[in-house]
């Protein structure tokens, strides 16, 4: 794999099942790379390592004065100097492949998980988590991928190095097989306490990012309460944190980096003094002496992979088992009586049951199922085709429920059971087939920078147009203003630049525009949360005619309060404590059901009373 060709057309199925897990599939996944990387470090350290036999025969050559012995030294040197070279600019080009590739195969991951999971991931996983996880942990999961294949040369440089040594030299060679190893591994009982440490400090780091997510997210009301510095003194506190225990932890692999640079001087010095005796003994040559001698001096070359991959493994295996962590995340499989498209005795009224057009399991693949959608756990029923409004009070509640008729539910996987769209259960649909089916959008729609034109072209049947959508959204004041902010005079203002998030909109602009890309889509069933929330009363009642006529013979749920909506679906109900309590227009439940007209006319509890008392 090369960097031209990401991104990968299939990331794979990861191992989550723990951090080194996760980390071992990515290098099982990259075993080309890992190969290349390997064999050009291989080229590297052993042309490293040949350089101290050039000098020495180079030297012995000297000494006894052999003109030829010098020139074969040079030659080797020369040999040795390229395959230096060469080493050393591949392994970086291949090794720095294998980093990028790796994380972008997370990255691709994380993207996939978040597109499967939507709005359910932020309530699974903490936003501070979420940021951490897509941006620090994704490099540090790449460094340790990339620092798998140079470890693997440098150790296997280490081995043959001690197996020439003793062969070339015996008397020297024994002491440096001897010494390398523990050269090797003495940084390994000081390990744990510097993973602790690096354990503590991505902690207090992640806690510092989500701070700081949540200030920043609701730094409107902190405003509006005073709390600015309150909360800026908190996430002083919670930096400072950070820094203590980043310092605290720099010194413990300060410490693993000077074990690396001590015993290996340790080993020279033994080297030297025990080689010099061997010298006047006359049992070794100069030139031998001068070969050991700088085979043992650049061994610390391969020895400092031994402490990067260490520091390595330490930090990426906190990051990778958050990943996994993330990557883990499913959507909650349908469970229970109700997932067999059988709702429970009580849960709504006869004769008001899903029409079941497919049996559970059995819609056709690849396209979504028509029919009624119903959930079993409120009783809520929206017949295929027709504009049903819900109202449940609480805004939360309804936002909870419109995430569930979406697939999408909150609270832990044991306890949901799945929403039925044609009597099949939307979590037993593919993915893409459930995503086509049914689209949810959220109270709080995000814009994303760009065109107005690049804002539309989204994934859609094709059987509505853009110019119906924003005219149905009753966008054309929006299409004024994006006109007047054109670069060119009277410019098309489907051309015209949106900011990030909209920002240069107002609430209602930024509403109605999500609002149109969602009629764009044109889905089996659209369902809107609070759609007419940021405008105004004759604007709102634009809008819902406007959607109404547009979503003709289509499956649309608002979830709203507004008489001015309400008053125009096809259906009503009323939603009370996570049931569905009550079914009719509006007009008919205003009449009949005192609860309901309490929560649209926002009537007191007394007032309610009072209407109650007064025809006795």
């Amino acid at each position: 794999m090369q960097i031209h060709h990401l991104p990968y057309a299939d990331p794979g199925e990861p191992d989550v099942r723990s951090g080194t897990r996760f980390l071992l599939w990515l290098g099982r996944n990259q075993l080309g790379g890992q190969v290349k990387s390997l064999l050009w470090g291989l080229l590297l350290h052993l042309g490293i390592a040949g350089s101290p036999l050039g000098v020495g025969l180079a030297v012995q050559a000297v000494i006894d004065r052999s003109g030829g012995d010098l020139a074969r030294a040079g030659a080797l040197l020369a040999v040795l100097g390229a395959a230096i070279a060469v080493g050393d600019t591949m392994m970086h080009r291949t090794a720095v492949t294998n980093w990028i590739t790796a994380a972008a195969r997370v990255q691709q991951l994380l993207a996939r998980k978040s597109a499967e999971l939507g709005s359910l991931l932020n309530r699974r996983v903490a936003a501070g988590e979420v940021v951490a996880v897509s941006t620090g942990d994704v490099e540090k999961i790449g460094w340790f991928v990339e620092t798998l294949s140079r470890f693997a040369a440098a150790a296997t440089t280490l081995v043959l190095v001690c197996v020439g040594l003793v062969v070339y030299q015996p008397a020297l060679g024994v002491v440096v097989a001897a010494g390398v190893p523990v050269l090797a591994l003495a940084a390994l009982p000081l390990l744990p306490r510097a993973t602790r440490r690096a354990d503590v400090q991505r902690e207090k780091a992640g806690r510092a990012t989500e701070l700081a997510s949540d200030t920043v997210a609701g730094l409107r009301v902190l405003r509006g309460i005073g709390g600015e510095d309150l909360f800026l003194g908190r996430y002083r506190e919670a930096s400072q944190q950070v820094r203590e225990a980043a310092v605290h932890s720099a010194r413990m692999w300060a410490l693993i980096a000077a074990v690396q640079v001590l015993l290996p001087g340790l080993l020279l010095v033994v080297v030297v003094v025990y080689g010099a005796g061997l010298a006047l003994e006359g049992r070794v040559t100069v030139g031998e002496l001068v070969t050991v001698y700088g085979a043992v001096a650049l061994a610390h070359h391969p020895l400092r992979n031994f402490e990067e991959i260490a520091m390595a493994y330490s930090f990426s295996r906190p990051s990778a088992k958050r990943a996994a962590g993330v990557l883990a995340l499913t959507r909650t499989a349908a469970t229970g009586p109700a997932a067999s498209g059988e709702p429970q005795a009580g849960e709504f009224p006869a004769g008001q049951l899903p029409a079941g057009q497919f049996p559970p399991g059995e819609a056709p693949a690849g396209d979504p199922p028509g029919g009624d959608l119903y959930d079993p756990v409120t009783g809520l029923l929206a017949p295929a085709g027709l504009f049903t409004a819900v109202v449940c009070g609480d805004p939360d509640a309804a936002g909870r429920l419109a995430d569930r008729l979406g697939g999408h539910p909150p609270g832990e996987p044991e306890a949901h059971v799945s929403v039925l769209l044609g009597g099949t259960p939307l979590d037993e649909l593919p993915l893409g087939t459930a995503r086509t089916a049914v689209l949810v959008q959220d109270k709080d729609p995000v814009l994303l920078s760009g065109t107005l034109r690049e804002l539309l072209d989204v994934p859609s049947s094709g059987r509505v147009t853009p110019g119906d959508a924003l005219a149905a959204a009753r966008c054309g004041d929006v299409l004024d203003a994006l006109a007047q902010a054109s670069a060119e005079p009277g410019g098309d203002p489907m051309d015209t630049r949106i900011t990030e998030r909209g920002r240069s909109l107002s609430g209602g602009q930024r509403q109605r525009l999500a609002l149109a890309r969602s009629l764009v889509t044109d889905p089996e069933v659209l369902v809107l949360d609070e759609p007419t929330s940021a405008v105004d009363s004759h604007t709102e009642a634009r809008v819902a005619a406007g959607v109404r006529e547009l979503r003709t013979g289509r499956t649309t749920v608002v979830l709203a309060s507004s008489p001015l909506l309400l008053d125009l679906a096809d259906r009503v109900v009323f939603v009370r404590d996570g049931r569905a309590v009550a079914v009719g227009t509006h007009r008919e439940l205003l009449a009949a059901e005192e609860r309901y007209r309490a929560v649209v006319t926002r009537e007191t509890e007394e007032d309610t009373l009072v209407d109650i008392e007064e025809p006795a």
